[in-house]
């Protein structure tokens, strides 16, 4: 029994054949030998043999009857134990045949694959294998077939049933012929690391950021560990200064002689600092020594991480970044900085001094500055103003129109927005008001962004009223106040212009004094001016609102007749001659008594320029003179030059 247990069942199956074989013929022996004609002694002593030997072999033959039953147990016993753990295995297991194919596999690997068993056990490990994965199983199964491993442990991607990749990690071994050695099968254990995996990679992403970050932010890191002999220094750190990696590994010491004197004891107050405990961390600005003998600018943050019992430095950890430039940067702006307080208080005390108004805004329109004299002109002190919006302090309108005047941010890529008005009215707080004159420029940073206003406003006030005393001068007859020649021709040609685009008919009217001569030459032109001044009033009283009336010069007038209907225009004259007529005029107590002939002329679109029109009504005029004055002569359906060859119209009663 011990020698069939070392040698195994089949070596107890090979013992009992020949066993059984010897048997056999120690039977054969024992019918045979009576036949052959042998001694007593010698015939007994074989049957002797005989018996032994076949009671040896019937004794062996049970004996190797019950170790197969025993074999057989065992081994559905070990088969059970195999299909339970096989079974109840939280990973997954597969017996793949040397083909691929898959033989037989668990819940486990068919549920991480998305299959049921019945589907996964019709599939090659080929067809569940990620394309780019194949090549490994491949040389895996070569090197298992050719008997150069006989175990397996790798990772790869399999393919869910849906498509998706998931990674595993596959470990297992070949199971061989007994007898030959020859592989038969594949048993594998499959373990689900996708999780795994996808963490490693979102793990070595951010790795990857962070050293990128750092090395685009040109950060060094340094690090001091007692157990490991002192600082390492980062390739960042080292090059920052000149270094080769490495070269100042070592010595924890080493960086602080490499600072500038004068920040040395800063430095060196804050690093005792953090290591007594005295603050969060260590953070330093200094410069440091480049290998080439210059200095730069360093910014260090450090931290310690660990210590030992009694408080003593065991780690710590820290970052230096270069920041030379932002240093020049700093020193620069702090030049400029002053710089531009020295011309922000220059242009300050110039608006200051100016005799301009002066308000400026933010983006937002509020008062960011007034000057004295935009308080002065807008009667708000400027300390009550500032950061109001600009409504609260500043309010102008349009002079003919009344309507607010807005002040608008420009449009966009308008760098040099302005705008500029000079009829405009200020409106203050006490309702008071000012003519002004006003430019409104926009602020426009470097960054193309609007950043506020700037108001300058002048008081126009007595320069408008100047303005419209010229502007009326130059339009009226200073004796009268009616229009003068140049206005009325204007006004004119508007007329005619306006007959030719809209159709209809005016009249128009040549107005000559008669008799006005004798005035000037016995009461003088005292005397002249005086009458002027009451047959304009006359004039002026017949007529409508929307009639234009105007002194030619001397004691000519004109006038466009627009409110009565062309038929009437004959009415209207006459009313004008009897006006005159009864003025009832006198100068130094002598009465004086003119009166007036008028010619009478048609607007219409046909009736050719404005100065044919006049030259026409002038003609007729005259004819009305000839006629014995004092009343009324229409000119001829004709061209300016015609003769006038109609008797005037009625005289006035």
């Amino acid at each position: 029994m011990t020698w069939f247990d070392w040698k195994g069942p089949r070596a107890g199956r090979r013992a009992a054949l020949v066993l059984t074989a010897v048997g056999l013929v120690a039977l054969a022996a024992s019918v045979l030998l009576p036949a052959l004609e042998l001694g007593t002694n010698a015939l007994k002593l074989c049957l002797q043999i005989s018996v032994a030997v076949t009671a040896v072999t019937l004794f062996v033959s049970a004996l190797f009857i019950h170790r197969m039953i025993e074999d057989r147990r065992q081994i559905a016993e070990s088969e059970q134990r195999f299909r339970r753990a096989m079974e109840d295995s939280a990973i997954g297991v597969a017996i793949v045949g040397l083909d691929g194919r898959i033989i037989q596999a668990n819940a486990a690997f068919a549920d991480m694959l998305g299959y049921d068993r019945a589907e996964i056990e019709t599939l090659t490990f080929f067809q569940i294998t990620h394309p780019e994965d194949l090549q490994i199983g491949r040389e895996t199964m070569m090197s298992l077939k050719e008997g150069m491993i006989h175990s397996f442990h790798f990772e790869k991607r399999y393919l869910r049933k849906d498509g998706t990749p998931v990674w595993a990690q596959l470990a297992g071994s070949v199971i061989r012929d007994e007898d030959t050695g020859k592989p038969l099968y594949l048993v594998s254990q499959i373990e689900d690391i996708d999780a795994r995996k996808q963490a490693e990679t979102r793990i070595a992403e951010a790795e990857t950021r962070w050293n990128f970050a750092l090395t685009s932010a040109g950060q060094g890191v340094w690090s001091f560990d007692l157990r490991k002999g002192g600082t390492t220094y980062s390739g960042t750190w080292v090059k920052m200064l000149g270094y080769a990696e490495g070269e100042l590994d070592g010595d924890p010491d080493r960086w602080l002689t490499m600072i500038h004197p004068d920040d040395r004891e800063r430095v060196a107050e804050a690093d005792r600092a953090h290591l007594a405990g005295e603050t969060p961390f260590f953070e330093a600005e200094f410069r440091m020594r480049h290998k080439d003998s210059h200095w730069i600018w360093i910014l260090d943050r450090g931290k310690a991480i660990e210590r030992d019992a009694e408080g003593r430095l065991i780690r710590a950890i820290g970052s230096l970044t270069d920041i030379t430039q932002s240093k020049e940067a700093e020193a620069r702006l702090i030049v400029s900085a002053a710089m531009l307080a020295d011309e922000k208080e220059r242009l300050k005390v110039t608006l200051q001094s100016i005799g301009d108004a002066v308000i400026c805004t933010d983006a937002a329109n509020r008062v960011t500055f007034m000057n004295p004299v935009a308080e002065k002109l807008t009667g708000v002190a400027a300390d009550g103003a500032l950061g109001k919006v600009l409504g609260h302090v500043y309010w102008a309108v349009d002079e003919e129109t009344g309507q607010r005047i807005g002040l608008t941010r420009p449009s966009a890529g308008d760098r040099h927005h302005s705008d500029q008005n000079s009829r405009a009215v200020l409106i203050r707080r006490d309702d008071t008001r000012c003519s002004i004159r006003q430019m409104v420029s926009s602020i426009i940073n470097d960054r193309n962004e609007f950043c506020g206003l700037v108001i300058v406003f002048q008081d126009f006030t007595d320069a408008r009223a100047l303005q419209r005393q010229l502007a009326y001068a130059a339009a009226h007859d200073a004796l009268t106040g009616l229009a003068n020649r140049s206005s009325f021709i204007r006004a004119m040609e508007e007329m005619v212009d306006l007959c030719r685009l809209n159709g209809g008919e005016h009249q128009f009217m040549f107005v000559d004094l008669d008799h006005f001569k004798a005035v000037n030459d016995t009461g003088g032109h005292a005397a002249g001016d005086a009458l002027l001044k009451r047959v304009a009033d006359a004039i002026r009283d017949v007529l409508g609102q929307d009639d234009i009336v105007a002194r030619l010069g001397g004691d000519e007038f004109a006038v466009i007749l627009k409110s009565a209907a062309p038929a009437r225009g004959a009415d209207a004259a006459r009313s004008i001659i009897d006006a005159i007529r009864n003025l009832n005029f006198s100068w130094d107590g002598r009465p004086h008594a003119i009166g007036a002939s008028i010619g009478l002329a048609p607007i219409r679109s046909d009736s050719g320029e404005a100065d044919e029109i006049i030259a026409r009504a002038d003609a007729a005029c005259y004819a009305a003179k000839a006629a014995g004055r004092g009343c009324v002569s229409a000119a001829p359906e004709g061209q300016a030059g015609d003769l006038i060859k109609t008797a005037p119209l009625a005289a006035a009663s």
